[in-house]
């Protein structure tokens, strides 16, 4: 697994649920990017992340962050997932899994015996110089979000 830290973040273009191209380099100069990556919208988990994201989105907002998630699910299913849970952030569609694999987060993964590729869900805080300032793979959801926004107030996690 390749190490981001540090290092400028890859750069994408993907739809988001809208069908709006947004890039990283759109926030460049302006913005830090929360970006998370998460295996599939309306799963347990996943709506876990998301909800404590979307319930954090004031305070990231006030630390001059935007949180952009990432799932190879379609534009649909990111616009019910958005609905559904009242969501004030964009869900980008990586089908092509193009962004997943420049961040290293499209892996084999195991699960009950079954080996498969899927995404690891991770999460890579961008400055606005574009570097990658911390990455946090394997994710677990409790307390994630939490120490997402220590980090970027440069608090002890």
């Amino acid at each position: 697994m390749k190490q981001l830290e540090g290092l400028q973040a890859p750069e994408f273009s993907l739809l988001n649920e809208k069908g709006e191209m947004v890039s990283l380099s759109d926030y460049k100069g302006k913005k830090n990017v929360i970006l998370y990556f998460y295996p599939k919208d309306m799963t347990p988990g996943c709506t876990t992340e998301a909800c404590d994201f979307a319930s954090a989105h004031e305070d990231f907002s006030d630390l001059d962050a935007v949180i952009l998630g990432v799932s190879p699910d379609s534009e649909a299913r990111h616009t019910k997932f958005i609905d559904k849970y009242e969501l004030p952030f964009s869900l980008l569609v990586d089908t092509e899994l193009e962004a997943a694999k420049a961040y290293d987060v499209w892996q084999l993964k195991k699960n009950f015996g079954k080996e498969y590729m899927g995404i690891v869900r991770s999460t890579f805080l961008i400055n606005k110089e574009g570097i990658v300032q911390k990455e946090w793979r394997n994710v677990r959801v409790k307390d994630h979000v939490a120490n997402v926004a220590k980090e970027l107030r440069g608090e002890e996690v």
